[in-house]
């Protein structure tokens, strides 16, 4: 981008046992926010973990 802001595209989402869903953080790259959601995962939590991607609007998809 040329005004100098970072994309960060990618997202991975939390979603408790009561199912609410929380972001836990914004990557640049699938690669990166897929191995913070498997590390997540190997805590051993009772938590569901995912990738998701940003589309034009702000919106996750």
């Amino acid at each position: 981008m040329n005004d100098g802001t970072v994309v960060l595209p990618w997202l991975v989402i939390r979603q408790d046992d009561n199912g609410n869903r929380y972001r836990v953080g914004r990557y640049a790259t699938k690669a990166e926010a897929e191995k913070m959601a498997d590390s997540l995962d190997e805590h051993g939590h009772q938590k569901l973990y995912w990738v998701e991607r940003l589309i034009q609007n702000g919106s996750a998809h």
